[in-house]
C-alpha cells in the first residue's frame, strides 16, 4: 500500500516513515509539510492512503481532505492528529475522512488503523472512539460550541469571516482590507481551521446562523 505523509513536523513524518519501514506492505512514496503539498503530490504521487495532519501551515487538513477527495475519491484518509475534539472528529468525518487516531497511539494501533482505512473500512482511536460513544450518550448544544470557536478569532479574522459570509472573493476582500490576496487566503485558512469548518461556505452558515441571534462582536 503506498501512502502519502502529511504533517508539518518532519521529526514525526521521519518516525512514521521509520515504523511503516516495519512493514512489508505499507510503504511512504511522499511527504507534505502543508495542506497545498498534500494536494499537490496526492495528484502526482496518486497513493493508496493519506495520512493527514489537521493543523498545517496554510491549507489545514480538513480543507486538504475535502479538496483531495473531489478530484480523487478513490483515496483513502486517515487522520493521524493530537486534536480529539468532538467537532475536529465530524468536521473531519464530513470532509470525507475514514479514519481518526490520535498521534499518542501506540505502533500496533496506528499501524492496524493504516491497514484497516486502506483496505475500505473505517476506524476511530480508543481514545476517540469511547469519546463518541460518551458524546451520542450525552449531546452537546451546539451554540456553546459554536461561540467558543469564535471567541478564538482575532479582529481582523472577525472581519474577513463576515466579509466570507457575504460572498466576498478573497481578491474582493483584499481590495476592501488594503491587503494582499496571499494575507488574505492566509487569513482563510486559520479561520476554517479555528472553526474546524469544511470551506468557506459552511465558515458564512456559521455567521448566518449566528447572525439569526446575536451578530458578531468585532470590536
Amino acid at each position: 500500500m503506498d501512502i502519502l505523509v502529511a504533517d508539518d513536523h518532519p521529526l514525526f513524518r521521519g518516525g512514521v516513515r521509520n515504523l511503516l519501514l516495519t512493514t512489508e506492505d505499507l510503504r511512504v512514496v511522499g511527504e507534505a509539510s502543508t495542506g497545498e503539498e498534500a494536494i499537490a503530490l496526492a495528484s502526482s504521487l496518486q497513493p493508496d492512503l493519506i495520512l493527514m495532519d489537521i493543523r498545517m501551515p496554510g491549507c489545514n487538513g480538513i480543507e486538504a481532505t475535502r479538496l483531495i477527495l473531489e478530484k480523487h475519491p478513490h483515496m483513502q484518509i486517515l487522520i493521524l492528529t493530537m486534536f480529539k475534539d468532538d467537532q475536529s472528529v465530524f468536521t473531519a468525518m464530513r470532509a470525507g475522512a475514514r479514519g481518526y487516531v490520535l498521534k499518542d497511539a501506540d505502533e500496533a494501533e496506528l499501524i492496524q488503523s493504516i491497514r484497516l482505512v486502506g483496505s475500505g473500512g473505517a476506524v476511530f482511536g480508543s481514545n476517540i472512539a469511547s469519546r463518541m460513544i460518551h458524546y451520542f450518550s450525552n449531546p452537546t448544544p451546539v451554540e456553546p460550541l459554536l461561540d467558543a470557536s469564535l471567541s478564538e478569532l482575532t479582529k481582523r479574522e472577525r472581519e474577513i469571516l463576515e466579509r466570507i459570509a457575504e460572498g466576498d472573493s478573497n481578491a474582493k476582500i483584499a481590495s476592501r482590507l488594503q491587503l494582499s490576496t496571499k494575507t488574505v487566503a492566509n487569513y482563510v485558512s486559520t479561520i476554517l481551521n479555528k472553526l474546524q469548518v469544511v470551506d468557506r461556505n459552511e465558515a458564512g452558515r456559521l455567521v448566518k446562523k449566528r447572525r439569526d441571534g446575536d451578530p458578531l462582536d468585532l470590536t
